[in-house]
């Protein structure tokens, strides 16, 4: 049976987009040892690597840790980079499963307190994953009870839609590379998605109609 090939190589070059073409560059020159291109490849991929990660792990210092660790995966990973490849499913292929690892330790473990033995309060965050004293903007910030119930209903959700909803609708992937990303097919991808925007939706409607939001 033929080895299939390196998950950031499906569909390459598909569709014209600049940013995956800024992302290859930089990770060609970087896998030819520029590190001057490291830096610019981690401005441009760690916001929303920082992001998606903090949507599926709910805590901040969490999606630090597991965000360092990507970097460090794809570090250790940089001479099997082709280059001309489309690095940004591979980079977000790396945190889900980096995600993954941190999820199953946690549910190994005791549920981590405070030093006067009451449970984290976790940061707040808006739907993207991304923690509110991030945004600067006031005027943007979003309203933290709507948000709450957001990520509240969020959380309801079984794992593999939630998963689908932040790579499709928050962090804008194609359903190709969600695909890739999660280990399924496009259509499975479609249909979770769905499924969650749905439900979501209703659940939120109705939280709203109680005068919760």
């Amino acid at each position: 049976m033929a080895t299939a090939p390196p998950v950031y190589l499906w569909g390459l070059w598909r569709h014209v987009d600049p940013e995956a073409t800024q992302a290859a560059e930089l990770m060609g020159r970087y896998a030819q040892g520029d590190a001057a291109a490291f830096q610019r490849l981690y401005a441009l991929l760690a916001p929303r690597l920082l992001a998606y990660l903090h949507g599926l792990l709910r805590d901040k210092a969490a999606a630090e840790d597991a965000l360092q660790l990507t970097f460090l995966k794809l570090h250790e990973a940089r001479a099997a980079y082709i280059v001309g490849a489309n690095p940004i499913p591979w980079a977000y292929t790396i945190a889900h499963r980096t995600s993954l690892d941190e999820l199953r330790k946690r549910k190994r473990s005791r549920v981590q307190l405070t030093r006067d033995g009451t449970p984290a309060v976790e940061p707040a965050a808006d739907l993207t994953g991304v923690p509110a004293e991030v945004r600067q903007d006031e005027a943007t910030r979003a309203d933290p009870a709507a948000a709450a119930g957001a990520l509240a209903a969020l959380d309801q959700l079984p794992e593999n839609q939630r998963l689908a909803l932040l790579l499709t609708k928050v962090h804008g992937r194609s359903t190709t590379e969600a695909a890739m990303i999660a280990g399924t097919t496009p259509g499975a991808i479609k249909q979770r998605a769905h499924r969650a925007y749905v439900t979501l939706r209703e659940r939120l409607l109705r939280a709203r109609a109680k005068g919760a939001l």
